[in-house]
Parts: C-alpha cells; sequence; structure tokens
C-alpha cells in the first residue's frame, strides 16, 4: 500500500524536499565562513565573535536589498546561477562605501514551490559570492509560500552586516569644491531599472532571450542578466592603503573622501548622497563610452538623455571623489583589482545635485 502523501506537501509546502536541495548546497555553503563564525549554519540564529576584529570603536553597517524584476530575466532565460552574486554584491557594496568591511551575510528565498534544477543553483551562486567577498553566509530562510508567489516565481532578499572602525567612516566630509569624480565602471544594469529594461525588450520589442543585442554577439539574456560586480573588496583595500589619515572626515592624509555605489537612482540619485551641503558634481558623459545595452535600450524605449541617467548605471557602477594629486594611484590600485576607472568629474562650488 502506497504511503499516504502528507497534508502539508497536499497543501503546496514540503519540508523534505528543502532539506534535500539544502543538502545539495552544503559544500558551498561551507566555504563561505570567517574565522570569527561561531558554531555553522543550521542553529536558530547565526553568531559571530567580533571582540576578534581589530576595532578601537567598532561600529557595525547594515544593509538588506532585493534581486528585484532582475529575476524575471533569469526566469525567462532560464539562467539562475548569477542572482546570488547579484544579491551579495549589491548589499556588501553598499556598505563598503562607507568604509565597513562586510562581515556576514543572510539570505531570504521565497517562492511558490522549490525547483530542484533552481533553488540549489541560486544557493551555491550567493555562497560564492559570499566566499570571493571574505563574508561569511551566516544563515538564511526558505519558504515556499504557495498563494502567495506564482508558479515558477521566487524572490531573494539578502542582509549584510560589516564593521568599521568610528574614525573611519567615510561620509564625504572632507569633500571640498575641485576634488575629482572617480568613474568606476559596471559590467551591466547590475541589479537596478529591469522593469523599464523587460518593458521594452520583451513587450515593446517582443525579443526573446536568445535575440542579440543590435550591434553585439550577445544575447539580450546574457547581457541583462551580467551579475553586479563586487566593488567591497576594492574599497575595502582602498581605505586602508589610501586613507592613512587619523580620520576619515579630514583631508590630511587622506586620498579618497567620498564614495557612491551607483544603484537605483543613478549618478544623478546617488551621488549627491555624499556631497556636504553647498557643493555639486559636474559629470562629463563624454569622458567614458556608455556600452552598447544602454544605447539600446534608451534608443528602443526612446528614453530621454536624463531619465536614463536616473534609471540605469550607464556603465558607471561606483564613484569616488577623491584628491585630484591622487587619481592616478587609485587607478593603478583599482586596475590590480580588475575594476576599469577613469576621471569623468569634478566637485562645483556652489548649486546642488549633478549637472550632467
Amino acid at each position: 500500500m502506497a504511503q499516504q502523501q502528507k497534508a502539508y506537501v497536499r497543501a503546496g509546502v514540503d519540508i523534505a524536499l528543502a532539506d534535500r536541495l539544502l543538502n545539495r548546497a552544503k559544500p558551498a555553503l561551507k566555504q563561505a565562513t570567517r574565522p570569527e563564525v561561531v558554531g555553522g549554519i543550521g542553529a536558530f540564529g547565526g553568531l559571530f565573535d567580533i571582540s576578534r576584529l581589530k576595532h578601537r570603536h567598532p561600529v557595525l553597517a547594515s544593509s538588506t536589498d532585493s534581486v528585484g524584476t532582475k529575476l524575471k530575466v533569469a526566469t525567462l532565460a532560464g539562467r539562475h546561477d548569477g542572482v546570488g552574486r547579484d544579491i551579495v554584491n549589491h548589499c556588501m557594496n553598499d556598505i563598503a562605501v562607507m568604509g565597513a568591511e562586510p562581515l556576514y551575510f543572510l539570505d531570504y528565498f521565497a517562492c511558490n514551490k522549490l525547483d530542484s534544477a533552481v533553488y540549489p543553483a541560486v544557493l551555491r551562486s550567493v555562497a560564492r559570492a559570499c566566499r570571493d567577498g571574505n563574508c561569511a553566509l551566516l544563515g538564511g530562510e526558505t519558504c515556499e509560500l504557495p498563494g502567495v508567489y506564482a508558479e515558477g516565481e521566487y524572490d531573494l532578499v539578502g542582509t549584510v552586516t560589516g564593521c568599521v572602525d568610528k574614525p573611519r567612516i567615510v561620509s564625504g566630509r572632507a569633500i571640498r569644491a575641485g576634488d575629482l569624480i572617480l568613474g568606476v565602471a559596471s559590467n551591466g544594469l547590475h541589479t537596478n531599472g529591469y522593469s523599464l529594461a523587460r518593458r521594452i525588450v520583451f513587450e515593446t520589442l517582443a525579443m526573446s532571450a536568445g535575440d542579440p543585442v543590435p550591434g553585439t554577439r550577445t544575447a539580450v539574456g546574457a547581457a541583462l542578466l551580467k551579475p553586479h560586480l563586487n566593488y567591497a573588496t576594492a574599497l575595502v583595500d582602498l581605505f586602508r592603503t589610501c586613507n592613512t589619515g587619523r580620520r576619515a572626515d579630514v583631508r590630511r592624509g587622506n586620498a579618497i573622501f567620498g564614495a557612491a555605489h551607483i544603484t537605483g537612482g543613478g549618478l544623478t540619485g546617488n551621488l549627491p548622497r555624499v556631497l556636504p551641503e553647498g557643493l555639486s558634481a559636474e559629470i562629463d558623459t563624454g569622458s567614458w563610452t556608455v556600452p552598447p545595452l544602454f544605447r539600446f535600450l534608451a534608443r528602443e524605449g526612446k528614453v530621454d538623455f536624463e531619465e536614463c541617467y536616473e534609471v540605469w548605471n550607464m556603465g558607471i557602477g561606483l564613484a569616488l571623489v577623491l584628491d585630484p594629486g591622487s587619481a592616478d594611484s587609485v587607478i593603478r590600485r583599482l586596475r590590480r583589482h580588475r575594476h576599469r576607472a577613469r576621471v569623468i568629474g569634478i566637485v562645483r562650488k556652489g548649486g546642488a545635485g549633478v549637472v550632467l
């Protein structure tokens, strides 16, 4: 006689399946750790021994976000091995621009029904991004929510915690008129502007994920799914080696006075967050070549110039405000981390926000 299916499974939630799929990803999970981690994944909460950190006045920094509607593209293209990098790198970058070193990460995966091909791939991607960023994957939550998510849909959310010595917090207070703005290249949309991009590509143009971006050999699905870059590792190194002053909010001994992660809101929405009152940023949009994907989206979507720089990063994923004499050395150090950078603007006295 066949064993009767459990009532919870009939309701749409299979705990045993979740355990089996989690076990598939455990080898990758075990690699995403740090010496400060106490115990392992599986307890009611994750434990991290901050007493082992070498900070005189430790301040914790946290950020949370989701991958957003980029997940729709991943589902359409049948590729889920990059979205973990998207969420981890996005969150780590957000705290690294303040001078914090990412320490540990928590993920939240929710879906209608667990897919044995999707869930382990996503979880391994999260773990590998944590490992590559020297950030422990301390724990997370996986849940099936039938009735909340449509069949085949899932959501991926993450929270990162890091630490910075209070005098080393990079706040932008030391920025002055005449400082240069360095733009660090992105490799695509990262994790922002996908609702508009999807509408242009898959609704207005009725393209499939395998169709090439005009003028390139890259499929539009692959172009849209390029993972969000990790700038955090480079930022931790830059702030340690280039900012040797006694505090980060003074100019003496320091080279980098402010950093902005270019996410939702683009250059015009994110760079002003680090500028002191009475200063504005003048950006020369001709100082770098906007990648073909952005030009294609702007043209086919009939998106005007200003809105492009509000919705998308347009090829610049990170902006640094620095001492003019330090630009060359910072660019060279970024190159060691395989990041391309160039001067894209200058800080001006008066006005507010960003002038393109």
